[in-house]
């Protein structure tokens, strides 16, 4: 993962408030929402059943377990939620087994953490098999920890994951920055009490007291990272 990495005198030279970086994975750092929805309408198409568009922005961003279980009741598919989600899952997988695109500012802002010892989670409804293989686009030594959606008893829109990663990092919530591109991440990351960074790919996500909305990751880096946790405290 090659980038360019700003000289240290382009961030703060005072020691920051921000104590962890945590990150969500489909549609904030690979472009991979459009992947879920595409593996959604083939598995239901195989059922014979066809996925309304304006059923994505529902699915989007959530669970697994909620996205399938909105899907089977609504399409009346006989199927049971296991049955669909290791359909999902394979299809998924096998999708991106042809290469994952990252989203713009992603590569520059994962080194950037990286050179600089920010300690960094990414922070996943997707499952672990998933997440392992997506992983592989980035390198192994990337984060510092990974959270999946099968690992916690209650994945987002609940604040688990975020209360559980910012734990195993050592870090208080109020001072890790939470990157997100989904309502149902922002939720959850808000639960636990990070600022947050909302970076819409599917549906708009409106800005809100310590919330920020930018139009890409491009906008996104180190400084305006701690800038955000310094202004809060």
């Amino acid at each position: 993962m090659t980038s360019t990495v700003p000289a240290p005198s382009a961030l703060t030279a005072e020691d920051s408030a921000l104590q962890a970086v945590l990150l969500d994975m489909d549609g904030t750092l690979v472009d991979t929402e459009g992947f879920w929805w595409d593996a959604e309408k083939e598995v239901f198409a195989a059922l014979g059943h066809q996925l309304d568009e304006s059923w994505r922005d529902v699915v989007v961003g959530g669970p697994m377990t909620r996205s399938a279980g909105f899907l089977i009741e609504s399409t009346g598919a006989d199927i049971t939620l296991p049955e669909v989600t290791v359909l999902l899952n394979d299809r998924f997988e096998a999708r991106i087994g042809r290469g994952v695109p990252l989203m713009p500012g992603a590569a520059r802002l994962l080194a950037e953490l990286r050179a600089y010892d920010v300690p960094t989670a990414l922070v996943s409804a997707s499952h672990r098999r998933i997440i392992d293989r997506i992983l592989e686009s980035f390198g192994p030594d990337t984060f510092d920890l990974t959270v999946a959606g099968d690992e916690i008893a209650r994945t987002k829109p609940h604040p688990d994951p975020y209360l559980h990663a910012a734990a195993r990092l050592g870090a208080e919530p109020a001072r890790c920055a939470v990157v997100e591109d989904t309502a149902t991440g922002v939720a959850a990351a808000e639960a636990a009490g990070c600022r947050v960074v909302a970076v819409p790919s599917v549906a708009p996500i409106a800005a809100a007291d310590g919330r920020v909305v930018v139009g890409s990751l491009e906008e996104v880096d180190l400084a305006f990272l701690r800038s955000l946790i310094t202004a809060m405290h």
